[in-house]
């Protein structure tokens, strides 16, 4: 995940680059006499990375937009508090000074995603970005009370 402008730009880079190179190597490949099939499977696993980092950077321009999706598994939470503080602008060291604890842990905590994180946990990194929390529950589909 995409955690900050400068990684974003990498990113974004790298996807030039990538490009570039995959259609350097198709090329390479079909001078070699390769069959379609053949290059097909030959640039598969470029073309997976390439993807996969195109992914990211959609998903982190989505976010800086604003527009986020629900999160259906608690699980989920840890990428949405990354996904709020990058879309309100705040650094690591920002969300750091708020809470009272060092950059690199807040730096740790992200690269985990919270995974394991304390349900306080959680609510004070929320309140530092200004964040609530609403819970809806459904149980077969049917709103609980």
């Amino acid at each position: 995940m995409i955690k900050n402008e400068p990684a974003y730009q990498k990113a974004v880079e790298k996807l030039k680059q990538d490009q570039e190179f995959i259609a350097s190597e198709k090329k390479r490949f079909e001078e070699m006499g390769l069959n379609s099939e053949q290059i097909k499977m030959a640039i598969q696993p470029l073309f997976s990375f390439h993807e996969q980092l195109k992914a990211e950077v959609e998903y982190y321009e989505k976010i800086k937009r604003g527009s986020f999706n629900p999160i259906y598994k608690f699980t989920d939470i840890g990428k949405t508090l990354i996904a709020y503080r990058i879309y309100l602008g705040m650094t690591q060291a920002e969300v750091a000074n708020k809470l009272g604890v060092s950059e690199s842990q807040v730096s740790r905590d992200e690269r985990h995603e919270y995974y394991g994180a304390t349900t306080e946990k959680i609510e004070t990194v929320m309140e530092s970005m200004g964040m609530k929390a609403t819970i809806h529950i459904e149980i077969d589909g049917k709103v609980g009370a």
